[in-house]
């Protein structure tokens, strides 16, 4: 796979079973790139590792004043230059494929999870840690699987080294093959509290990430309040925690990074002292001492890949237990599911509640708990926000668990009462996947955004057409009503078979409110609408009003009827406090006592 080929037709299942599984996973997609970066890179290794025996070589020539070795030992390092330039470039680019391949495979991943999951993924995981995972934590991942194969060309470079220092040198060539696995494996003992360190790090970076995502989010509201200052304060803190916990981090890495200068320079004391010892007895010769001299020295180049593989993995390793445990989340049904790709039509039940939305009605749904009414609309969707073992809803006596996920999206479409508009043109807002029986004007029209595409069209310099003119991320631009109304047309304009809608005029004023329900009667007449609503403006207009309480149906009827013979459901629809709902009552009732008073009385004196 070559950086021009992405995306990936298929980025595979990944092993999401541990962060060290995952890991391991894309090393084994990505073998052809490694071996290409392991190949590349031993070339150039082997190559700089070459050159002090080209110049003990070289040396010797000289003391011996031969002309013919001297001008092979230049031919040789002449070789050795041009293999070190061409491994390390190609190096360069294999190294940076491999990093850039995994973190494209990562994100792929990430993104079909994350449309899989829909609004449940933020539930079961924090926004702010599905930002870090999705940004700074796919680098890192990168980074371990490119470094890897580095890691092996430098490890194998050595180990030649050590055993052609023993060919060559016996000598020499044992301390060094003794003192450089020490080397190696000297900031083992530090590397779990480094680990740790490092993790302490993400974590709070993830902390203050969501903060920051919290605080963006809700921007508008903290104005309106003042609580800027309280806002940017808790930032202030998380953010000096951040840095706090990095300079612990980069202190234990420091340690490590001075050990690995340390130790190889005692390294290379131990073998001058040594080597020099042996020439007096002459026991080795001048040139020998300069190759196992310049060997020692040039190896503290691949041994600075053993401190990288080591920071590497304890960056990624975390970051990809993050990723893995994103990815190892499972909807509560089956995507293939077990029917046929069919959109099934009739009737919308939930067997848990008994809630029955008839087809081609408007159902207006009445709950007390807005948690429960939003557990419910997820239901009714085919999507519930966690594995239950509630019966699923049926649509025309189909369970919508059992359905191909696509067939249960085309049956019914769920509008949650925080929908999200996407930055882009209205256009590309209302460029929605639809049947074509509504058009985009007519769902505009039904949701009363005339009053948005006014305002769009005076805010967008460059665009004539309110339709070209661009909303910025989230629709921060527009009120909360505006941005209500223009979801509510882009789920008007996919016109799907059963539409249900969570509160969806609950940030609009009632004169609008009222045009909104005209428009969603008159645009929806003869499809299935459910509406999750307490509002009497709604109600009023819905064919069948449904009362859903202590999570059961409690009462359905029409609107004026319930207002009238229901207690509890005057009381979600008005407001009523206890008292006022007791004293109520109490009317009700002396007025019904009255009337049979009157009534008796009327008896009595017909009956004289």
């Amino acid at each position: 796979m070559q950086i021009q080929d992405l995306p990936y037709p298929d980025p595979g299942v990944p092993d999401a079973r541990s962060g060290p599984r995952f890991l391991m996973w894309l090393g084994r997609n990505q073998l052809g790139g490694q071996v290409k970066a392991l190949v590349w890179g031993l070339l150039h290794f082997v190559s700089v590792s070459a050159l002090p025996f080209c110049v003990g070589f070289a040396v010797q020539a000289v003391v011996d004043r031969s002309g013919a070795r001297l001008a092979l030992a230049g031919g040789v390092i002449a070789l050795c230059g041009a293999g070190i330039a061409l491994g390390d470039t190609m190096l360069h680019r294999a190294a940076v494929t491999n990093w850039i391949t995994a973190a494209a495979r990562v994100q792929q991943l990430l993104a079909r999870r994350t449309a899989l999951l829909g609004s449940a993924l933020t539930r079961r995981v924090a926004a702010g840690e599905v930002v870090a995972v999705s940004t700074g934590d796919v680098e890192k991942i990168g980074w371990f699987v490119e470094a890897v194969s580095r890691f092996t060309a430098a490890a194998l470079t050595i180990v030649v080294v050590c055993v052609a220092l023993v060919v060559y040198q016996p000598a020499l060539g044992i301390v060094v093959a003794v003192g450089v696995p020490v080397l190696a494996l000297s900031v083992l003992p530090l590397l779990p509290r480094a680990t740790r360190r490092a993790d302490f790090q993400r974590e709070k970076a993830g902390r203050a990430t969501e903060l920051a995502s919290d605080t963006v989010a809700g921007l508008r509201v903290l104005r309106g309040i003042g609580g800027e200052e309280l806002f940017l304060d808790r930032y202030r803190r998380a953010s000096q925690e951040v840095r706090h916990a990095a300079v612990r981090s980069a202190r234990m890495w420091a340690l490590i990074s001075a050990i690995q200068v340390l130790l190889p320079g005692l390294l290379l004391i131990a073998v001058v002292w040594h080597g020099v010892n042996l020439a007096r007895e002459g026991r080795i010769t001048v040139g020998e001492m300069v190759t196992v001299y310049s060997a020692v020295m040039l190896l503290s180049y691949p041994l600075r890949h053993f401190t990288e593989i080591a920071m590497a993995y304890s960056f990624s390793r975390p970051s990809a237990q993050r990723a893995a445990r994103v990815l190892s989340l499972e909807r509560a049904m089956d995507s293939e599911g077990s029917r046929e790709a069919l959109v099934p039509t009739g009737d919308l039940y939930d067997p848990a509640t008994g809630l029955l939305a008839p087809a081609g009605r408007l159902t207006a749904v009445v709950c007390g708990d807005p948690d429960a009414a939003g557990a419910l609309a997820e239901r009714l969707g085919g999507h519930p926000a966690d594995s239950s073992e509630l019966p699923s809803a049926l649509v025309g006596g189909v369970p919508l668990d059992e359905l191909p996920l696509d067939s249960a999206r085309t049956a019914v479409l769920v509008q949650d009462k925080d929908p999200v508009l996407l930055s882009g043109t209205l256009r590309d807002l209302l460029a929605v996947p639809a049947s074509g029986d509504v058009t985009a004007e007519e769902a505009l029209s039904a949701a009363q955004c005339g009053d948005v595409l006014d305002a769009l069209a005076q805010g967008a310099l460059d665009a004539t057409d309110p339709m070209d003119a661009r909303i910025t991320e989230r629709g921060r631009s527009l009120s909360g009503g505006q941005r209500q109304r223009l979801a509510l047309a882009r789920s008007l304009v996919t016109a799907p078979g059963v539409l249900v809608l969570d509160e969806p005029t609950s940030a609009v004023d009632s004169h609008t409110e009222a045009r909104i329900a005209d428009g969603i009667r008159a645009l929806r007449q003869g499809r299935t609408t459910v509406v999750f609503t307490s509002s009497p403006l709604l109600l009023d207009r819905a064919d069948r009003v449904v009362l859903v309480h202590g999570g059961e149906v409690a009462a359905v009827g029409v609107h004026r009827e319930l207002l009238h013979s229901d207690v509890r459901y005057r009381a979600v629809v008005t407001r009523e406090t206890d008292d006022e709902a007791t004293a109520h009552e109490l009317g009700h009732r002396q007025k019904f006592e009255g009337l049979e008073e009157i009534e008796d009385l009327e008896e009595i004196e017909e009956t004289a």
